[in-house]
């Protein structure tokens, strides 16, 4: 497996690191493949809870697709259709991983890598960090799936924007078009991440993997529950969780959930 990619854990928290500092953790190839393997090991690992995706230092989150491949093995449509395919596998899996996901941003998130983060959950970030989305500079077009989870999260005007002028904008600009969650200093980031994961693990884990699978539901066009969801829902009432909030609730003190 890559060790440009690798996987740090800690108690119910997984942090996923992208670790080629020495190219501003340029997503290759061979990283997309081992994202899509690390995740699908961590899915099936019944003692993580939450995930934490960052660049291995505070140069960059990701400064996007490594260009020096392009014209390798993502020239011309047939090796474009490929490569895409396993980009798009990736931050899908990503997108659909089934616990909460939080992006920590230091430094550069453009292109793909700002594709990355915006398939997490939250996204968090320093005043240094710069954003984009540059396809327009290069002259490729952006895929549906990436824009259609870019529009639901800034809406259709600011993501005609960030695609059709390229542009790099500050961290500050995303957090005032709800693209950002929020920002703290570079050396308070990591611990600020920590924090808000720690909190988030002490609610219910199976309402939040719950509200998850919902949300996603509508925003991937549902407009009514599926025998699936509906279910799900139900068998909330029955779990250990509602009746620990329930005693919580009534004895007036904070609910210790099982994870």
């Amino acid at each position: 497996m890559s060790t440009e990619i690798y996987v740090e854990k800690n108690g119910y928290i997984a942090t996923l690191v992208l670790n080629r500092p020495d190219k501003r953790n340029s997503l290759s190839r061979a990283m997309f493949q081992a994202i899509i393997d690390e995740l699908e090991q961590l899915r099936t690992d019944m003692s993580i809870k939450l995930l934490i995706v960052r660049g291995v230092d505070e140069v960059a989150f990701s400064s996007g697709a490594d260009i020096s491949e392009f014209l390798d093995i993502r020239y011309a449509a047939d090796n474009a259709k490929a490569y895409n395919d396993l980009a798009l596998k990736a931050i899908d899996a990503l997108y659909k991983f089934p616990h909460p996901t939080i992006a920590m941003i230091q430094g550069l998130a453009i292109g793909g890598g700002l594709e990355l983060a915006n398939a997490c959950d939250f996204r968090l970030a320093t005043p240094k960090s710069k954003l984009g989305i540059t396809a327009a500079n290069i002259g490729i077009v952006y895929n549906l799936e990436s824009t259609k989870r870019l529009i639901n999260i800034v809406g259709v005007a600011k993501a005609k924007e960030i695609l059709y002028t390229a542009n790099i904008f500050t961290a500050e600009e995303g957090k005032s078009i709800g693209l950002i969650t929020a920002l703290h200093e570079p050396q308070e980031i990591e611990n600020a991440t920590m924090q808000f994961a720690e909190h988030l693990l002490s609610k219910s884990s199976i309402a939040n993997a719950g509200s998850k699978k919902i949300i996603q539901a509508i925003v991937d066009g549902e407009n009514a529950e599926s025998d699936e969801l509906a279910q799900l829902i139900l068998d909330s009432f029955s779990s250990d969780d509602y009746n620990e909030g329930i005693q919580a609730f009534l004895n007036k003190r904070k609910p210790i959930f099982n994870k």
